[in-house]
């Protein structure tokens, strides 16, 4: 039977209605993919490239600065042109510039290429939630967001340890060429099942300048802190914070009214908890940064992992959050979000303490397994009340905006605390070479980051009222789906 391609027709027990979710779901998931697997590859890579440990720094974070500063931008093309087609032109993308990283000749060029990724990943990563939104008729979006949330974090789980089996046997490079050929069947499917759809009411220029000026902002900013001591370092910060104030001052004129939507609506922050929870967003993921970023380097520089056995010590944190997210959620629900948000949080900072004993001769379960578990434990009942409250405490009209904006904050943390305390806490240079040198800067990182999410947790105690997951439609509550540890968390509402 054929199923009307126009918007918002499609069944989803239906084998156009499947399509739809595995181009949805491959698409998104190998953005997912490279979100974890180019960890477990970075002392391989560093050691073939002779880099340096602000390379493998850049080589993180210049793929989160440019999806983080363009994601917002990607959403409103693909509304305004063509979800379908710019989802497309964002795979694309990703592969071509997957393959530059996989043969790149040197780190500079690495470097570049994970920029240009991130530029792709910033058009197909909205992309994919919104189609799956415009495409299925109303009654089967719930079952299909959740459908599409619980194999996004399959990707997610499977991550590390198909990186670790890739720079074991295949070698580093194939961490980035195993998006290839993924992005010719994501693309030869979408082309032939998935439905365009648009936002037909979206007026006004789109804020081009607004989203330069966020990305070089993030850009000056993150120089400067990972480069920190070098002669433009200090001049490349300043520029950063710069461009940052001229970036709230532009939106701030836009959401006055004019031919230019802003990026950033800045009535989405008159809730006072809106604003709260996207500060505790921001302290929150620039700690799980710092711990996915320096753990599986340090379990094969100091412990001496395999990348294989790196990759997997991740695996129950993921594994956790896919079984134990949506019930968290539900107590949320029932409870209010501050208390499981609160011991949620409390109990990451616990595990951090806990991991800090990691180094040469650390038992893998006492030190390792056990501290993971726990970490997973805390962010399966922090993430999901985080992200339901995020949507709850913005106006309905303004919940995609909301969502994605709680996304490049959560993105904006982690960069932002990759580039700044690697080198606060010693690890600089070829310190990833030396087992001792990184054990000691690994654990002054994990203290350092357990003291940030206490702050967090208490910024939730005193700020996130019970009741806040109940606003603004008391009748209407979020379901919260895939958290933004994924690189595309959203929500869904009840219809």
């Amino acid at each position: 039977m054929m199923v009307r391609m126009d918007n918002g027709g499609i069944r989803m027990n239906t084998p156009r209605g499947r399509w739809v979710l595995f181009v949805t779901v491959l698409g998104s998931g190998m953005a997912f993919l490279d979100g974890t697997v180019v960890n477990v590859a970075l002392p391989k890579l560093g050691e073939d490239l002779g880099a340096s440990m602000s390379g493998l720094q850049w080589t993180v974070n210049a793929y989160t600065l440019t999806l983080a500063g363009l994601i917002l931008l990607g959403g409103s093309l693909g509304d305004r042109f063509g979800r379908r087609k710019v989802f497309v032109v964002g795979v694309a993308w990703f592969a071509l510039a997957s393959a530059l990283c996989g043969l790149a000749p040197n780190i500079e060029t690495l470097i570049l290429a994970r920029g240009l990724q991130g530029v792709g990943g910033a058009l197909l990563t909205p992309g994919s939630l919104a189609i799956i939104q415009a495409s299925f008729v109303r009654g089967d979006r719930p079952r299909a967001v959740g459908a599409w949330s619980g194999l996004g974090g399959v990707a997610g789980a499977i991550g590390p340890l198909l990186g670790g089996w890739l720079v074991e046997t295949a070698g580093w490079r194939w961490v980035f060429l195993i998006n290839v050929p993924i992005a010719v069947l994501v693309i030869a499917a979408g082309v032939r099942h998935v439905p365009e759809s648009r936002d037909e009411a979206a007026t006004g220029r789109f804020d081009v300048l607004g989203a330069v000026l966020a990305a070089v902002a993030l850009a000056g900013i993150t120089y400067g802190l990972i480069e920190h001591g070098a002669p433009l370092a200090l001049g490349a910060a300043a520029a950063g914070l710069a461009l940052g104030v001229a970036f709230v001052s532009l939106e701030i004129r836009r959401s006055r009214g004019g031919p230019v939507s802003p990026l950033v609506p800045v009535r989405v922050f008159a809730s006072r908890e809106f604003t709260a929870v996207n500060v505790v967003t921001l302290v929150m993921y620039a700690a799980m940064g710092v711990v996915f970023f320096l753990l599986v380097v340090e379990l094969q520089v100091a412990v001496g992992f395999s990348p294989l056995a790196a990759g997997s010590s991740m695996l129950p944190v993921m594994l956790l959050m896919l079984l134990l997210s949506a019930r968290a959620g539900e107590l949320g629900k029932r409870i209010g979000p501050r208390l499981p948000m609160t011991a949620g949080i409390l109990t990451c900072a616990a595990a951090l303490v806990w991991m800090s004993r990691i180094g040469p001769g650390a038992s893998y379960v006492v030190d390792v397994l056990l501290p993971v578990t726990l970490f997973g434990l805390g962010l399966s009942a922090a993430v999901a009340p985080l992200t339901a409250t995020v949507l709850a405490t913005a106006e309905e009209r303004f919940a995609g905006v909301a969502s994605g904006v709680n996304n490049a904050v959560a993105r904006t943390g982690s960069l932002l605390a990759v580039a700044a305390i690697p080198p606060l806490v010693g690890l600089t240079g070829e310190a990833y070479t030396s087992a001792t040198a990184f054990t000691s800067g690994f654990r002054t990182a994990m203290l350092v980051s357990a003291g940030m999410l206490a702050c967090a947790a208490l910024l939730t105690f005193v700020t996130i009222r019970t009741n806040a997951m109940m606003e603004p439609e008391a009748t209407n509550p979020c379901d919260p789906c895939v958290p933004p540890l994924n690189p595309a968390g959203e929500k869904h509402r009840r219809v």
